[in-house]
This record gives structure tokens, C-alpha cells and sequence, in this order.
């Protein structure tokens, strides 16, 4: 992983954070009702798994995070993981679901998820410290990463079923710009521009540092394909193929750095 950026951190507005959460996870909700037994039982993203394990994992996202704010805050530490670490860490696992889960229990999981987070995290001071795998993170900086979390999940939902909510335009712009400043993180440099419109812009990769003018090296993608890419839901050479994404110059093959947690 790399070590914490030496530049400054991008800052991400605490209530737009809240407010983008609890709007993608109510998209996702309606999107979830509209599944019937059959469509649950079929396959979805990550391989082996099914668009009802998908699911369930969506509907417990405010949950889980309510329950680690219930717990009392580790003491005397510092938080130990920046928020542009998150996207290095080993993807979160989707368990397997209750075979016999529905819509409906779904539905409960999501309105008691909800409820829970509205009582104990929409008023917990963002400075709190919640635990990360073996690390702590600020509740603030979390919060982010539930709402790429959400984002992502829903893609693969989607994919799998063809039932798209859309994304909150503040959830999909808060995880588009985490992964690509995770992507200048990894590997540091200015001579690659990479465009992410309408949320994002970096530089990475080191080499001679474009300063003004037409970059000599861009890459161009749009949002839910950078976040494919990024996490390895797609790879370099299928979006160049599809026509996803878009590179010129000599230095813009990002197929080495991606996804960012290899």
C-alpha cells in the first residue's frame, strides 16, 4: 500500500457526504424491491456469487455502519488509515446470503439500516474513530468510503439484473474522485493527465511534468468505467476494445496500475 500522501488531502463536505449515502442506499432500495425470487437467484459480480448475496450485502451497508458507531471508540489512538489508503485495501467480501431471503426481508433490512443510522451516526462527531480492518479511520472519512462501497455494489447489481436507479450525482462524484486521487496516490507524477468528466482530474505517473497547453499524455473515461476499472470490474484492454476509454501518448497505458489494489 502506499504510504499517506504528502500532498493535501482532498476534503469532502461531511453533510453532502451523509446526504449522498443515505440517497444512493434509498436508490438502491427501489431497485432491489423490483426483484422477484428468480432474478435474486441469478449470477452477479464478484464470480460466484448472486445478485441476492449483492443485495443483501447493499441492504446492510447503513446497518453495519450504525453498529461499528455503537461500539465504543478505541481509546487514545490516532486514525492510522487516510482515506486515499481505502482504495488499496482488499475488496470488502460479499457473503453468502440466506437462500431463503426475498425483497421483502430486504426491503426490512434496508428501512431498519436506515432508521439505525439516522439515530446513532447522522449526529456522531466526524472526528470519531471507527475501526478499519487493523486500522482506524476517521467516521468522516469512512462515510466516503461507504459511499463508494454503495456506488459500486449498485453497478454490479445492475449489471446483473438490469435494474438501474441511477446514482446520486454527490455519491457517484465522491467515489469517482477517491479513486482517481488513490490512482495519483499509487503512482505520483505529472506526466499522464487523467479525465474522469464531469468529477475529476489528476495527474500521475512520474516523467517530464506537463505545465501548460494540450497534455502530451490524457486518458478520458467516464465515471462508472474509471470505477470498473479501478477496482478491476473491467480490465484496461476491454475498455480500450469497447471504446470506454480513451488514450494518447506514449506514457498512457495504465494497464500496469490497474486495478489499484493489485
Amino acid at each position: 500500500m502506499p504510504t499517506q500522501s504528502r500532498k493535501r488531502a482532498r476534503r469532502y463536505d461531511p453533510d453532502r457526504t451523509r446526504t449522498a449515502l443515505t440517497a444512493e442506499s434509498a436508490r438502491v432500495r427501489e431497485a432491489v424491491r423490483a426483484l422477484t425470487p428468480d432474478r435474486l437467484d441469478a449470477p452477479a459480480r464478484p464470480a460466484g456469487r448472486t445478485v441476492r448475496d449483492v443485495a443483501v450485502h447493499l441492504a446492510g451497508v447503513l446497518g453495519r455502519t450504525a453498529d461499528l458507531v455503537a461500539e465504543p471508540a478505541p481509546p487514545g489512538v490516532r486514525a492510522s488509515l487516510a482515506l486515499v489508503q481505502w482504495p488499496f485495501l482488499v475488496p470488502e467480501p460479499v457473503d453468502r446470503a440466506p437462500a431463503d431471503a426475498v425483497a421483502a426481508d430486504l426491503d426490512a433490512l434496508f428501512a431498519e439500516g436506515a432508521a439505525r443510522f439516522d439515530a446513532l451516526v447522522a449526529p456522531a462527531p466526524g472526528d470519531r474513530l471507527v475501526p478499519v480492518g487493523g486500522s482506524t479511520m476517521r467516521l468522516d472519512d469512512f462515510l466516503v468510503t461507504r459511499v463508494a462501497e454503495l456506488v459500486l455494489c449498485a453497478d454490479d447489481l445492475h449489471a446483473a439484473t438490469g435494474e438501474d436507479g441511477g446514482h446520486d450525482r454527490q455519491a457517484l462524484a465522491a467515489a469517482t474522485r477517491l479513486f482517481a486521487d488513490a490512482l495519483a496516490e499509487k503512482a505520483p507524477g505529472g506526466s499522464v493527465e487523467v479525465r474522469v468528466p464531469p468529477y475529476a482530474v489528476v495527474q500521475c505517473v512520474g516523467g517530464p511534468k506537463h505545465t501548460r497547453g494540450t497534455p502530451p499524455n490524457v486518458v478520458e473515461t467516464d465515471p462508472l468505467t474509471w470505477l470498473r476499472l479501478a477496482t478491476g470490474r473491467t480490465t484496461w484492454a476491454d475498455a480500450l476494445e469497447a471504446a470506454r476509454v480513451g488514450a494518447s501518448g506514449e506514457r498512457a497505458d495504465l494497464s500496469a496500475l490497474l486495478p489499484l489494489n493489485g
